[in-house]
């Protein structure tokens, strides 16, 4: 009881405790705040730094790998498909095309893999996957070198088609399997890091609501003590105090909400589209590539039809669809999409990307994309339709050729429009990233020097009224 007396005493009994009480809970109540702000500020730098310079690279370095790989064993079918008889009867802007797509595929690749094996470091799993890739990648290599280089000798082809055909069961069953770990492991991380940053940032706010009002709650008592204790209405040095006091807090949660807002935004809005079509991109490539093997080797061709109808279904999913039925159900569902953007028909990545429209100009380029891939799948028809006609050349030529109203052109046309909208996703990514950044640089400052004036006018405001009591 004479503690508790002596402390009453010390800290309140008398009015120049009071006031010095009074001061150093808004002076401790400021500190924390501008501490709270500075901590916050600095985890959402770090939070941009990782999802600019890591999460998001490493996530699009494995989905480029799975694309290169695609586009590198299309490339390879497409070289031995038009090179005729040892170079004999070669299509030559085919040949010559295919050339050029598998170098920038094989470099690519090369380049992807150093990217990945730098990003894995201290992940035992994915330094384990890049190992093997790598690894894989080179038998992969060498059976390709050794197909092409048989098939440009006379007769070669029969050894040429066993060399590719191992080549591209390797890429199927563990390349392209180790490439989709790879997107999904990191595409994980973003996830994880994303939502413990937002959770992070939803207790920053709460924290900063929390001091903020009960630093303005002490500031109003603390004027209202003086109003009473020395009949003055208002203090205006105080009544400064708090209009900075609340300007730091409006500044602070315009931060922390804006920092999870455009979080929100470049993960959810951009880079999940972004991750659904390179997705679909790389299963393109794929797909195409089964047109090719299909047209080279007689004896896989109801496993290469298979696996087309496969792929398109994983770009445009449709329930119970065949080859025969796949456009006609494709026009319909389409239509009805059209009609209706929440009709339920299809799957598929084409479909996540829709779901996930956002942006201006992304429905109409995403439609585009779909539009332009109706016009390849029918294609891909008049290239079996021709065969099955025994036009085994026409076909060829239909599916190779770069002329307008080919295969190969319409392929382009549709990659051009995945492109469109994959950019869109991209530029608001990036922009949310800037926002972000920029956020934090400009108004951590100010919330700070808003906390520091508050506290030194709360200083300077009480200063007379303590010298009354000398």
């Amino acid at each position: 009881m004479a503690a508790r007396a002596a402390l009453r005493r010390r800290y309140w009994a008398t009015v120049p405790a009071r006031l010095r009480l009074l001061r150093a809970a808004t002076v401790l109540l400021a500190t924390a705040l501008a501490v709270l702000l500075t901590l916050a500020g600095l985890a959402a730098s770090g939070t941009w730094n990782t999802v600019a310079g890591r999460d998001a690279p490493r996530t699009t370095s494995a989905a480029d790998l799975e694309l290169a790989l695609n586009d590198m064993d299309a490339q390879v079918a497409n070289l031995l498909l038009s090179n005729g008889d040892a170079g004999t009867g070669r299509l030559q802007t085919p040949y010559e095309k295919a050339t050029g797509f598998y170098g920038d595929s094989r470099d690519e690749i090369g380049h992807d893999l150093r990217t990945l094996a730098v990003a894995a470091q201290g992940d035992r799993a994915d330094e384990r996957t890049v190992e093997s890739l790598t690894d894989s990648f080179a038998e992969y290599q060498e059976l390709v070198g050794r197909a092409l280089e048989n098939d440009d000798h006379t007769g070669g082809r029969t050894a040429a088609l066993t060399d590719y055909r191992r080549a591209t069961d390797l890429l199927q069953r563990q390349l392209l399997p180790e490439a989709r770990d790879l997107v999904s492991s990191n595409n994980a991380v973003f996830n994880s890091a994303y939502t413990a940053a937002s959770s992070a940032l939803s207790a920053q706010l709460m924290a900063v609501v929390a001091l903020g009002v009960l630093l303005l709650a002490v500031l109003g008592l603390l004027q209202w003590y003086l109003s009473r204790r020395f009949q003055r209405t208002l203090t205006p040095i105080l009544l400064a105090a708090t209009v900075c006091t609340l300007l730091a807090v409006l500044l602070g949660t315009q931060l922390l909400s804006a920092t999870r807002e455009n979080l929100h935004g470049a993960r959810r809005d951009a880079f999940d589209s972004v991750v659904a079509l390179s997705r679909a991109r790389a299963i393109a490539y794929d797909a195409n590539a089964d047109e090719s093997r299909y047209l080279l080797d007689p004896q896989r061709r109801p496993q290469y039809a298979r696996s087309f109808l496969t792929k398109s279904q994983e770009l445009y999913g449709i329930r119970g669809a065949t080859l025969d039925t796949y456009d006609a159900q494709l026009a319909v569902t389409w239509r009805e999409y059209r009609t209706d953007h929440q009709d339920p028909r299809f799957t598929g990545e084409f479909r996540r990307e829709l779901d996930n429209i956002t942006f201006a100009g992304e429905r109409a380029a995403a439609e585009k994309t779909v539009e332009t891939y109706a016009v390849y799948q029918r294609d891909d028809r008049e290239i079996r339709a021709l065969l099955a006609a025994g036009k085994e050349r026409e076909a060829v030529e239909f599916c190779m050729g770069w002329e307008p109203g080919t295969s190969n052109a319409h392929f382009e046309a549709w990659m051009d429009a995945l492109d469109k909208v994959t950019a869109i996703n991209e530029r608001h990514f990036d922009g949310f990233v800037a926002h972000g950044r920029s956020d934090v640089t400009r108004l951590l400052p100010w919330a700070l020097g808003a906390l520091l004036a508050a506290a030194a006018l709360t200083a300077l405001g009480l200063r007379p009224r303590l010298a009354e009591f000398r």
